[in-house]
């Protein structure tokens, strides 16, 4: 039952990504020749084979990610591995390879996890086919201003509106670290990402802290710390990735 439920989420979670992805490519904002976007792609088919092996759902996904245009630090992924990656993540940051497969693993394992489907199920996804094309239209900034608010139930964030609760949270950075191990690249990465995020905008402070439904910059660099020498035991040299992989 729960194998049949995940396909029928996943389906209707697919139909809605293909349905965002033409309005995104009508409006110009799909990359698919930057280096940037070039990246990404590798980056993520690298590391596709170890994410399936990891796949305990009973149903296997099709794994699939879109590079957008836009200065948004952001990436998300839905439920079944369909994933968007904002080319502002990688540009604003400078990210390494190493620090993109960090982002890539932490949102497959999100996926693999099915916290979307544990935060909301079916209804998540239903509410959002009567929505999709219609905020997406209304959006004037195209996919940044549009698509940020949009099924923020099942999309995951990473400035300040993220869904999943800590727990959840702290449960795909260590999937994430594993998964970019295993691919050849460093989990020490996972760490440098994070230590960027919070150089840039530091969200440290006593409300977030006690308030938030996500950890801090700060409490997830702390925990990837903690994670780092089990996650170390995944890495592999020469990986499928490691051609290319940026060691830290």
């Amino acid at each position: 039952m729960a194998g049949h439920d995940t396909a029928s989420l996943n389906q209707t979670a697919a139909k809605q990504y293909r349905q965002m992805m033409r309005i995104a490519d009508g409006r110009y904002l799909v990359d698919t020749e930057s280096e940037t976007a070039r990246r990404v792609h590798r980056i993520f088919n690298c590391m596709k084979p170890y994410a399936e092996q990891s796949n305990q759902t009973g149903t296997p996904f099709d794994w699939q990610i879109t590079v957008i245009k836009s200065k948004e630090l952001n990436a998300w992924i839905m439920p079944g591995g369909k994933m968007a990656f904002y080319t502002g993540m990688a540009d604003t940051l400078k990210l390494s390879d190493g620090e993109i497969a960090a982002v890539i693993g932490h949102e497959m394992t999100h996926a693999l996890k099915e916290h979307g489907k544990k935060k909301a199920g079916q209804q998540v996804l239903t509410r959002l086919a009567g929505k999709t094309a219609g905020i997406a239209l209304q959006a004037t900034t195209g996919v940044s201003g549009g698509f940020a608010n949009l099924g923020t139930d099942v999309i995951t964030h990473y400035g300040v509106k993220m869904t999943y609760s800590r727990s959840q949270e702290n449960e795909a950075d260590k999937g994430g670290m594993q998964l970019m191990a295993q691919a050849g690249y460093h989990p020490q990465e996972a760490v440098n990402l994070w230590k960027k995020m919070e150089s840039l905008k530091s969200n440290h402070n006593f409300k977030n802290i006690v308030a938030s439904s996500h950890p801090t910059n700060k409490q997830r660099i702390d925990n990837l710390q903690k994670l780092l020498p089990e996650a170390t035991k995944y890495y592999k040299p020469n990986g499928a990735c490691s051609q290319t992989a940026n060691q830290p």
